[in-house]
């Protein structure tokens, strides 16, 4: 394959220049900045457990967004749309709940069938949200309070 030349620090990507590692590096960045750490080592502990938030909403907000993905399917499964399977850099795996729950719709699966799927979604939906919320507390757990506040204003924590 072909190699692009290096860019410069400071210089623009080029449109499909797209790197989702570069981007979560300079939000990475950002939030040293604005949370004022100076410290590798403590910006070390801090990063991990941001990281484990991002992961953790990640998850959570896939689960969400499952049914619109969906939504593109005519009845018997041909694709009208989207169908789910063209996810985005970074948007996690599906959730098996999730399409077992809508293989059950497509195939006519009896009321007792569907609402077996349904209450394993939930399950799984509360599980990760669960995982989110002990993430964030992790995090909060090595916060100033004035860092805390600056979390929740740029949306790490609620």
């Amino acid at each position: 394959g072909q190699q692009r030349p290096q860019r410069q620090q400071g210089e623009r990507p080029q449109r499909g220049d797209f790197d989702p590692a570069q981007m979560r590096q300079r939000m990475m960045e950002r939030y040293r900045e604005v949370m004022e750490v100076k410290g590798d080592d403590e910006w070390k502990i801090i990063q991990e457990r941001i990281e484990k938030v991002q992961d953790a909403r990640r998850e959570v907000g896939f689960g969400g967004m499952g049914g619109m993905m969906m939504m593109g399917r005519r009845p018997g499964g041909d694709a009208g749309g989207d169908t789910g399977q063209r996810r985005g850099p970074g948007a996690g795996a599906a959730d098996p709940t999730m399409e077992a729950l809508q293989k059950a719709l497509e195939s006519k699966a009896s009321n007792e069938e569907i609402k077996t799927k349904l209450t394993a979604m939930r399950s799984a939906r509360q599980a990760k949200e669960a995982a989110l919320e002990k993430a964030q507390a992790d995090l909060r757990q090595v916060l100033t309070v004035r860092q805390e506040a600056q979390a929740v204003m740029m949306g790490l924590l609620r």
